[in-house]
């Protein structure tokens, strides 16, 4: 078979609502890009009809394929697996909810045939909650400050890469990561367009508040170490300044005598610096937590069958 130009990337999971609106909008999009193509799907442990009409769809659609996990190894491993067995020059990433319209993938095409390497998205006048947009701009910000990264929209899966990319992603064996800004890392000459944005066409999102949180110190922990910096320095200013208030109390006892007065507020001032203490352990413990993960070696997703592969 011809290798593909270009690989389409869309991971799935409990998705059954979306998946042919999906199809009848994505393949119109890449065919009329006149090169050769594949689609490649993977079902992150779908609990729906997701898989059986992805495999219908590998029946109709010529070029379409299918990677099934062994369970539910999370969005951005989906994606991962598919990286590995892709083989397009150019790779596009595209969840399946509809909220990032396919018909936005000939410009990030051309954007790759500009010579970029890869090509982020901002998404305009996003049909998200208040809630969502506020967390996400906050998170942005954070992590461009922590990170080095220059990057608008961390958010928004719909991406490109090119071969290059794809390949350095590919010797990568981190259990953990977030690919958006891993591509970063990688990238020698990136770049963003805007991009129109949609409500989700059915069903739920799959980020709750505890999974957003998680992946947010993934984010942080995977690709800076300013968290323990910060909290390095803070411990530095903390001592200066009890050590310059222990002189004071030292110098009032002397000058006005002993008193019991103020000892609420030196309660107050010994919790907050152990909350500051605890929070502390807590991104050392991130940390750990990922040195863990990674000294087990254990597989980071498990495949247990292909569809529409040439075996």
């Amino acid at each position: 078979m011809e290798q593909p130009y270009l690989s389409i990337v869309v991971p799935v999971y409990n998705e059954e609502s979306n998946l042919a609106p999906l199809m009848e909008r994505l393949y119109p999009v890449v065919k009329a890009t006149g090169r050769t193509f594949e689609i490649l799907f993977t079902n992150d442990g779908s609990r729906d009809r997701s898989l059986e009409i992805l495999r219908t769809l590998v029946d109709e659609y010529p070029g379409v394929k299918v990677i099934e996990f062994n369970g539910n190894f999370g969005q951005h491993m989906a994606i991962l697996a598919a990286f590995e067995m892709s083989l397009g020059r150019i790779v596009i990433t595209l969840d399946a909810d509809l909220q990032n319209p396919p018909e936005e993938i000939p410009r990030l095409m051309t954007e790759i045939e500009k010579g970029y390497d890869v090509v982020g998205t901002i998404r305009q006048k996003r049909q998200d909650s208040l809630f969502r947009k506020l967390a996400s701009r906050l998170v942005n910000i954070t992590t461009n400050k922590m990170t080095g990264m220059k990057m608008s929209d961390y958010g928004c899966m719909l991406r490109a890469y090119h071969r290059n990319i794809i390949d350095n992603i590919n010797r990568c064996g981190e259990s953990t990561t977030f690919i958006p800004a891993l591509a970063q890392t990688f990238a020698s000459k990136p770049t963003e367009i805007e991009v129109s944005h949609a409500e989700r066409a059915a069903g739920e999102s799959k980020y709750s508040l505890y999974k957003l949180i998680r992946l947010n110190f993934d984010l942080m922990t995977g690709f800076s170490v300013v968290p323990l910096q910060l909290f390095a320095l803070c411990g530095i200013i903390t001592s200066v300044l009890s050590l310059a208030f222990a002189i004071f109390l030292l110098i009032r006892r002397f000058i006005v005598g002993a008193e019991v007065e103020g000892v609420f507020t030196l309660f107050a001032i010994l919790f907050f610096f152990i909350g500051i203490i605890i929070m502390g352990i807590g991104i050392v413990g991130e940390y750990v937590g990922r040195i863990y993960q990674e000294v087990r070696k254990r597989p980071r997703f498990v495949v247990r069958r292909t569809y529409g592969f040439d075996e």
